[in-house]
């Protein structure tokens, strides 16, 4: 796979990098872990509040 990043995004995960020693991949690695494991959690946050908030609608659908 190949990444290509606007110039400003590319300096700032160096920056990172160099500030944290580590490599710009082991950043990136970790920050798509976390984004997508946020979105995962959300996801099931707000399928939860649905199931709850609207169980009476859900349950006339079924």
């Amino acid at each position: 796979m190949t990444l290509r990043l606007p110039p400003d995004v590319k300096e700032a995960l160096r920056a990172t990098a160099a500030r944290e020693n580590r490599s710009m991949q082991a950043v990136a690695i970790d920050a798509i872990e976390r984004y997508t494991s946020e979105r995962t959690r959300r996801r099931d946050e707000i399928l939860a509040r649905i199931l709850v908030e609207d169980k009476d609608l859900l349950d006339d659908l079924a």
